[in-house]
């Protein structure tokens, strides 16, 4: 046996292995998904690893918020756009922000779940409850101080998010009557960026989703605020959406519950 054959063998074989990792990479089917901070907190997160591990589909998220998902979805470079509001209500968002849809009826939508809207605190803000009233003072920046509504003697510091529109539009209608947020408040950017703010800043205030509640941040009882969390895509969903779908409607359910 001479050794240019063995190594002309050897080769060969690390060649079929590379070409086999390959091919096998390429089986994975992905699915891409912009999203808004409810789905991603809500359902997504939840989901991702046990699904692929179960269906081999990974799923790609893109937390950019649902406007930014759903021009996505129209230049074809996610598969999907999902987000805490109703569809009427995105629609709205889209012509506000200058997107304007001229024809809705060319997406598909359907609610793939629930958001209930928590509000986060700094753990220096020592407050257990909160009625509807209360935060309407918070949240427009009328109570300045935490002391005004029971709490301790700090500055309230409000943080609103660019990435959770549809969260904030929500928590507007529902707990603040419409009411603008407070001139003064601190802008983030998406779920993660403003519990990271709260809790590193004395006195912060913002909204979360429930996921997020942990021993970092404090979350006072509140009444309640929700939405549905719908998904569109344009026309019917493709294969791998709806395989995603099956799996949040089946194995995803006892994943996504609180």
């Amino acid at each position: 046996m001479s050794k240019s054959w063995f190594m002309n063998s050897l080769q060969g074989v690390m060649a079929l292995m590379l070409l086999g990792g390959v091919a096998g990479t390429s089986l994975a089917e992905e699915v891409k998904i912009g999203a808004g901070a409810a789905p991603t907190e809500n359902i997504f997160k939840k989901i991702q690893g046990p699904m692929e591990q179960a269906t081999g589909v990974k799923l790609v998220v893109i937390s950019g918020g649902p406007v930014q998902a759903l021009k996505d979805v129209d230049a074809g470079t996610v598969d999907a756009a999902s987000g805490g509001v109703t569809f009427p209500d995105w629609m709205k968002m889209m012509t506000k922000d200058g997107y304007a849809i001229p024809d809705p009826t060319v997406y598909k939508s359907q609610v793939i779940g629930k958001d209930v809207i928590k509000v986060l605190t700094n753990k220096d803000v020592t407050v257990s409850t909160l009625s509807k009233d209360q935060l309407a003072l918070i949240f427009t920046g009328k109570a300045k101080n935490w002391s005004e509504v029971g709490g301790p003697n700090l500055p309230v510091v409000v943080i609103v998010g660019t990435k959770i529109p549809g969260t904030q539009t929500v928590f507007q209608k529902q707990a603040l009557m419409g009411q603008a947020y407070s001139k003064d408040a601190v802008e983030g950017t998406t779920a993660d960026d403003l519990k990271s703010r709260v809790a590193s800043t004395s006195g912060a205030v913002s909204l979360g989703a429930m996921s997020q509640i942990d021993d970092t941040i404090n979350a006072p009882a509140i009444p309640e605020f929700g939405r549905p969390i719908t998904l569109i895509t344009k026309g019917a969903p493709s294969a791998g959406v709806q395989k995603v779908l099956d799996y949040i409607n089946g194995p995803g359910k006892q994943l996504i519950a609180p």
